[in-house]
């Protein structure tokens, strides 16, 4: 990934990060009364516009942390970090715990939200994400009744797999080693039947 690459997904990110704000300031002021309206505004259409614009902003936050630029030195509040995997990975069937400092690295941040991706692929019927500390580095860490790993796509993570393969959803295993890598980190892949954990 060249740094060019990373830029653009964080200009992206942030120019479309702004009007969704005013989306949702709108939505606010509608419910509220104040665009000088007597139709009430308070129904099941304006609580979807209102959901619909929460969850935009909480996978753009997803997307600038993990695809954009990471530089050297700069740090993110843990949590903005934690509000991130509370909103883009927990629903019904998804639960996320993360044990995260008040401030980390924003490399050490992506490496974290683009293994929850990756791990998040391996539940299919839900489960739980783990994220926590570990002598210097972090473990991410997917427990369910079902783990589903498909060889094609974690062979990414080992340095063997077809990346030009890869669909556009899948493209967290590609960017993950490459990460870890300009991170300094070495990513270690464990596996078993209920259990698939990404240590860095």
């Amino acid at each position: 990934m060249t740094d060019l690459t990373s830029l653009v997904g964080s200009r992206i990110c942030h120019d479309i990060i702004s009007p969704l704000g005013a989306i949702g300031n709108g939505v606010e002021l509608l419910s509220m009364g104040g665009a000088g309206t007597c139709v009430p505004l308070d129904g099941p259409e304006l609580e979807m516009i209102s959901q619909s614009v929460e969850n935009a902003n909480t996978r753009i936050r997803l997307f600038r942390l993990a695809f954009g630029a990471a530089p050297a030195g700069q740090e993110v509040p843990g949590r903005e970090v934690q509000e991130v995997l509370r909103g883009a990975f927990n629903g019904p069937r998804l639960s996320t715990r993360a044990d995260l400092p008040a401030t980390l690295p924003r490399a050490e941040a992506r490496l974290i939200l683009l293994s929850a991706m990756c791990l998040q692929s391996a539940l299919p019927v839900g489960g739980t994400l783990r994220i926590t500390p570990q002598r210097g580095g972090w473990q991410v860490e997917a427990t369910g009744p079902r783990l589903e790993l498909q060889d094609r796509l974690w062979a990414c993570l080992r340095g063997q797999g077809a990346v030009e393969d890869l669909r556009a959803a899948e493209v967290q295993f590609a960017l993950l080693p490459r990460a870890a890598e300009e991170a300094g980190r070495t990513l270690r892949l464990e596996t078993g039947l209920d259990r698939a954990v990404l240590r860095f």
